[in-house]
Order: structure tokens, then C-alpha cells, then sequence
């Protein structure tokens, strides 16, 4: 067995209203996905109801569930009698009052090896997150499985590069992005969709990764989810991906990629992070921007 290749399962599924058949339906595509030859398997963004937050209703809070809700045992269990690793992202109940949109990775043998919660919060019309979900506490984690190195960034999460690179700097040889993204409600003449799949699979350019962006896909209430769940590879290059149908999307990679890509585009070896410090301030960078330009030609003529 060459311990270099995994194969990488990705679920885009559309969402009816009833959790409990949203629930079996992405049991049965997992099943189907490890029957084909998927080692690691992962769902997309809120995977077991519709994306709640285009509206504001308290009701909502009522499908969070904790972590070792039956739901989630259950697909631990599967996880181990399908010898895969399962990426599970859930509305998450931590407390009472307090949610958080994560994801939850089990092992092939069925053990849990923890959550990421989501760092980023949009806010927006029909994206209305920071209503229901308190911004992550976990940081960025990377998971050793049986099948490799993963690290997670859900949804918003994705489109920040600073993500990208804490988990590649820390060993993740995988990028997996769980996602719930459509419509612009108040631009419906504008699709995001190669947007999104250019600025993900660039992070796997620029860090030397793979990536496996999944997407939720058809019509809920009033947003249509365009799908489009790919994987690219470490020189940034589309490999394989879905429409804008319900699917399963199965790839084999070989990991040995990542160290001919980072040969060729050596970003690792040059970054120079003693000079990043002003990414680690809150200013306002444009007027920052003048006053240090204006410092700049003071001392050049001086």
C-alpha cells in the first residue's frame, strides 16, 4: 500500500426541511462514497437542514445539538464500520444560549479527534450568521488521521489566506472547506461562484496543498445554492469537480505532489514573517498607509 495516496470523498447534497431524512439520505451517500473507495469523507456545511440564517428567528436555535448528540454518535459509529475519517459540520450547542457552526472529524476507527468551530462570522442579507453563532474559540487545529494531515476551515473561513497558511505551516497536506454559499440576495445578477473557486484553490498554490471545497447545492426558500464542490491540487489546477447537481465526488490523490510543488515554488522557504507584523493590527491601513508614505518621502528628502 503506497501511504502517499488517499482517496478524498466529497457529499454535495441538496436540503429538504425534514433534519431526520436530510440525516439518513447523507448516511446513505457515505456509505455509497466508502463502497467506491472513499478514505476520507466530508459533508457539506451545516449538513442535516436548510441554511436557517437567511432569516432572523429565535426559533432557529432549536436544531443546534451537542456534540454527543445521537446524530453524532451515530456517525462516529459509521465512521468506524466504514474504516473512514468523516468531516461532520453541525450546528453545534455548547452551553445553554451558546452556539457555534463547526465541524467535527471522527477517525477510521471511530475515535474522535476533536472540532473545529468557525473563526470568521459573516453578516449580510440572508447570511444572517452572527445571529446565531458565537465567532470560534479553537483556533486553527490540523488532524493526524489514519489517511493523513487535515486541517478545516469552514464556509467564510475559506476565503481568508491567513487560514489557509496557520494550517499548512502546521503540517495539514489536505484543506477541506465545508460550505453553504449561493445567491447574492441583494445582487441577483452577480454569481460567486468562480470567485470562490479561484480564491480557494489558490490557497493551495500559494501553501503547496491540496484542497476539497464542498458545497450545498438547489433551492431553499429563497437562495439557490450553485454547488460546484472540487478538488485542486498543490499547483492550484481543478482536478475534478461537481455542477450544480446533488452528487458525490471521489478522487485519488497522491500526496507525494505537494513536495514537487513546493520545490518548484519555494513560497515556505522565503516568507519573511518578522515582516507581516502590521497584518496583526486592527488600524485603519488606508490612512496608516498615507502616514507612513508621508513619513517615507520626509526622510528620503531630508
Amino acid at each position: 500500500m503506497n501511504d502517499n495516496k488517499v482517496s478524498i470523498g466529497l457529499i454535495q447534497l441538496q436540503c429538504g426541511i425534514d433534519i431526520v431524512q436530510n440525516v439518513s439520505k447523507t448516511v446513505d451517500k457515505i456509505k455509497e462514497a466508502a463502497e467506491k473507495g472513499a478514505q476520507i469523507i466530508c459533508l457539506q456545511e451545516l449538513f442535516n437542514a436548510q441554511y436557517f440564517p437567511q432569516t432572523v428567528t429565535v426559533d432557529a436555535y432549536a436544531i443546534a445539538e451537542p456534540l454527543d448528540s445521537e446524530t453524532i454518535r451515530s456517525l462516529a459509529q459509521l465512521a468506524k464500520d466504514l474504516e473512514v475519517v468523516l468531516i461532520v459540520p453541525v450546528y453545534e450547542k455548547a452551553g445553554r444560549g451558546h452556539y457555534y457552526n463547526s465541524a467535527v472529524v471522527f477517525d477510521a476507527d471511530g475515535s474522535y479527534l476533536g472540532t473545529t468551530r468557525k473563526n470568521h462570522i459573516p453578516d449580510g442579507p440572508q447570511y444572517h450568521e452572527k445571529y446565531y453563532f458565537t465567532p470560534g474559540n479553537t483556533g486553527y487545529p490540523i488532524y493526524k488521521t489514519r489517511y493523513g494531515t487535515i486541517g478545516i476551515g469552514i464556509c467564510w473561513d475559506e476565503w481568508f489566506p491567513e487560514v489557509a497558511r496557520i494550517l499548512a505551516l502546521q503540517g495539514a497536506d489536505i484543506l477541506f472547506y465545508p460550505s453553504a454559499i449561493g445567491s447574492e440576495p441583494d445582487h441577483p445578477e452577480v454569481s460567486t461562484r468562480k470567485s470562490w473557486e479561484k480564491a480557494i484553490s489558490a490557497h493551495g498554490i500559494s501553501n503547496g496543498v491540496f484542497v476539497a471545497a464542498v458545497n450545498r447545492v438547489g433551492q431553499e426558500n429563497d437562495m439557490t445554492f450553485y454547488g460546484g464542490s472540487f478538488i485542486s491540487n498543490p499547483l492550484g489546477e481543478i482536478i475534478q469537480f461537481l455542477d450544480h447537481e446533488e452528487g458525490i465526488l471521489i478522487q485519488d490523490i497522491d500526496l507525494q505532489e505537494i513536495d514537487s510543488a513546493r520545490n518548484l515554488l519555494q513560497f515556505m522557504r522565503d516568507r519573511r514573517p518578522d515582516t507581516y507584523g502590521l497584518l496583526l493590527q486592527q488600524e485603519a491601513f488606508q490612512d496608516r498607509g498615507v502616514h507612513l508614505n508621508h513619513n517615507l518621502k520626509k526622510n528620503v528628502l531630508t
